[in-house]
């Protein structure tokens, strides 16, 4: 599904216009990444999803093409979580709202 059909079935099931959906969907997506980019809080929807900045150290790696032993440096990264409800629709011992 992507971000249209999206829009589509949330206005679908709400009777909200597409519009307003778009903005809501849009406006989620402005805050979380302004969240992540900042790195000093975490988003959280309890149980459902989480999204937060992590830092990853700088480790050693290699070349896959000549094996040769290469630095990874240490960068940022975003780190999204599944919550406990999501984790138990997509396993199939819970059924998502109708």
């Amino acid at each position: 599904m992507n971000k249209t059909e999206l829009i589509d079935q949330i206005a679908e099931r709400t009777g909200i216009s597409k519009k307003d959906v778009g903005a809501v969907i849009d406006g989620l997506f402005v805050e979380v990444s302004q969240v992540v980019a900042k790195g000093e809080d975490k988003v959280t929807i309890p149980g459902f999803v989480s999204f937060e900045q992590v830092n990853r150290k700088a480790r050693k790696g290699f070349n896959p093409q000549t094996g040769e032993p290469i630095t990874i440096p240490a960068a940022n990264a975003v780190k999204v979580t599944a919550g406990n409800k999501l984790k138990a629709y997509a396993r199939g011992t819970e059924h998502p709202p109708a």
